[in-house]
């Protein structure tokens, strides 16, 4: 065989088994991304009431699952052939479900940095992975206008944590809370592995090393605002639990907050691929930026049902959204090097991240409170809009 041809065997049943492939690449979202990052988020209050953590050293643990996100991210940048290795996506996949699970295990911060560490390599990895494979297999198929439930399963496994958390507090307080995630996390893995197994008996992939048609240079303007906006989002996603939890009269709700977050991320992809087909996607991409930091300033001063309902739905409905419609973007401006240019994105994006839970957690601490990281993570959405306006690269 060639390089770059594919052995492709159409089934008699495609949209069953293109079901099958989107929804194991859901499940390992929810295992990558849901759990293996976001679960972080649900559990830090309780980590807070129990040992007494402090903004600053959430605020770290969070950069260093970011900081591995970008380790990631540059390694299959650079060597693009190690994301066709079935040795590292697995291994990705086990340690992405153990270090959950492990969390669990000690109160030492040097260990929970270095499992958050290293969740981020396997999350980067598995996230890259998924994407790639799962919209080359539903392409094949000629079923795209699936693509962006995909990314759906992030939102699904925010929803499940925000749901579960609360009960496994219950029985086993913060401890219970990271082991009972991890094994929901291998029971994910565990069904998406068998649906996933569609992919792998109807395509035999080799690894294109073909010269790339096309540059990346187009990816740039686009990957400035994904950085900017990365950086500011991740505020919310990082300590918007924590920061209801301590808020008067809403203590209770701050674990609905974290559902609500989840179901309105669930259906967001495929609404703002929806309305990027209607109006563009560059409009649709500055919409859900206004949206965005619309929510995160609400957030500074919610002190009321309706106001904390509104911060996690305008977050939660709009950054998977721009994560769907700036990775599509991406793989448009560079149509034979998907693989690389969604890298690079995701590079930018985890700077941003690895950048803003650290400053806001030191400026939290100092400043008594979220009020000033959160206008500063507004500004920071707020200049990424302005990148988006001034691309003149979007069709």
């Amino acid at each position: 065989m060639q390089e770059g041809q594919h052995d492709y065997h159409p089934s008699t049943r495609p949209e069953l088994d293109a079901l099958k492939i989107l929804f194991g690449g859901m499940l390992g979202m929810v295992v990558a991304m849901g759990i293996g990052r976001f679960a972080f988020t649900p559990i830090l209050p309780l980590m807070q009431r129990d040992l007494a953590m402090s903004n600053t050293m959430a605020g770290w643990l969070a950069g260093l699952n970011y900081l591995g996100y970008l380790a990631g991210a540059v390694g299959c940048s650079l060597r693009p052939g190690l994301l066709r290795s079935r040795a590292i996506t697995g291994g990705a996949l086990v340690f992405s479900i153990a270090s959950t699970l492990l969390m669990g295990m000690s109160v030492s911060p040097l260990w929970w940095g270095l499992l958050r560490l290293g969740s981020g390599i396997a999350s980067a990895v598995l996230f890259i992975v998924i994407s790639a494979e799962v919209v080359e297999a539903l392409t094949r198929r000629g079923f795209t206008h699936w693509i962006g439930a995909l990314y759906g399963g992030i939102g699904a496994g925010i929803a499940l944590s925000g749901i579960i958390v609360p009960q496994l507090d219950r029985l086993g307080g913060w401890h219970g809370s990271w082991v009972g995630m991890g094994l929901l996390a291998a029971l994910c893995a565990a069904a998406g592995i068998g649906l996933g197994r569609q992919r792998s008996l109807v395509q035999t992939v080799t690894i294109d090393n073909s010269p790339h048609s096309g540059s990346l240079k187009s990816i740039w303007p686009l990957a400035v605002a994904y950085f900017f906006e990365g950086l500011g989002y991740i505020v919310t996603a990082t300590f918007i639990v924590a920061i209801i939890a301590v808020t008067p009269g809403l203590e209770n709700f701050s674990s609905y907050t974290w559902v609500a977050t989840g179901l309105a991320a669930l259906p967001s992809t495929i609404l703002w691929t929806l309305l990027a087909r209607r109006i563009g996607t560059k409009l649709a991409l500055l919409c859900a930026f206004i949206l965005l930091m619309s929510g995160i300033f609400v957030s500074i001063g919610a002190d009321t049902v309706g106001k904390v309902l509104f911060v996690a739905v305008s977050f939660g409905g709009t950054f998977l959204g721009i994560v769907a419609l700036t990775l599509a973007e991406g793989n448009r401006r560079a149509p034979n090097d998907g693989r690389r240019a969604t890298a690079v994105l995701t590079v930018c994006f985890s700077l941003g991240q690895i950048l803003g839970p650290i400053l806001a957690g030191i400026l939290a601490d100092q400043g008594d409170g979220f009020a000033l990281p959160l206008a500063l993570a507004a500004g920071c959405v707020f200049v990424g809009g302005l990148f988006v306006i001034f691309d003149r690269n979007y069709q």
